[in-house]
């Protein structure tokens, strides 16, 4: 019960990381706020309330400065502190410079960096008065060049140096700043996306045949490296990037 008497925000918390990261931190004693862009996260409020965790859920879009205000604002509302962040919104653009259009270039930016500043900015002065921690987010295309990928490329690359800028601001405040990096996982969106491919099972072959595991990573083994990174047993640790990539970046 690491996280006992402490009050836990995730961002797209609907599926795949962010949603079984909510149950976890919940199993670690947290009070824990869901949010989601669609009211995909209500459901995993529901889950949490049916085991009596404390939750709450928010809709709204945290890539908008008042979105993000409205999950602060309840979280201290129902639960008058903020300990952990968990910026885990985000969306996946496929292809190259050329292919990728300004709307699809504005939007992931918007959706997978500015939400990041958003949450960040609103929730600083609550977690400089519990020393507390904010995860991001990154991939392995923010420290690995991969075809087909260049606007998602950039968005988490912005992410991890944002990461440690503000690790490096803050440091001195005891706010931690943390990145954990995840390779291919086979969540609920990577599953649609293969689907959608012109071929689902040799792309579902190409993403395995990458891994040098042979397999794809999941959800769980990521919510594992994000209670780590949030853990309060380990406050030596700020402006990391923990990489779960089964061992791809190499």
């Amino acid at each position: 019960m690491i996280f006992e008497g402490k009050t836990v925000v995730i961002t797209g918390a609907g599926a795949g990381m962010g949603k079984v990261s909510a149950l976890r931190f919940a199993q670690e004693g947290a009070s824990v706020v869901v949010n989601s862009l669609s009211a995909s996260a209500a459901k995993v409020c529901e889950e949490l309330k049916a085991q009596n965790y404390p939750a709450i859920f928010v809709q709204a879009d945290v890539s908008e400065m008042e979105g993000a205000q409205r999950v602060i604002d309840a979280a201290i509302a129902a639960f008058g502190r903020i300990d952990v962040v968990v910026n885990a919104a985000g969306v996946v653009a496929n292809g190259s410079v050329e292919e990728c259009d300004e709307e699809t270039w504005d939007n992931s930016m918007k959706v997978n960096v500015k939400s990041v500043y958003c949450m960040s900015r609103l929730a600083m002065p609550y977690l400089r008065e519990t020393k507390g921690v904010i995860v991001n987010i990154t991939s392995t295309v923010a420290i690995k060049g991969v075809k087909n990928r260049a606007v998602y490329s950039a968005t988490k690359g912005a992410i991890l140096s944002l990461s440690r800028s503000m690790a490096a601001e803050y440091v001195g405040e005891g706010i931690r700043v943390n990145c954990v990096c995840p390779g291919t996982v086979e969540s609920e969106s990577f599953k649609r996306r293969v689907a959608a491919s012109p071929d689902p099972v040799q792309a579902m072959k190409d993403f395995v045949a990458r891994q040098p595991m042979g397999r794809l990573g999941t959800p769980a083994e990521l919510a594992e490296a994000i209670l780590f990174a949030a853990s309060p047993n380990v406050t030596f640790m700020s402006g990391a990037n923990i990489v779960v990539d089964g061992c791809m970046t190499v």
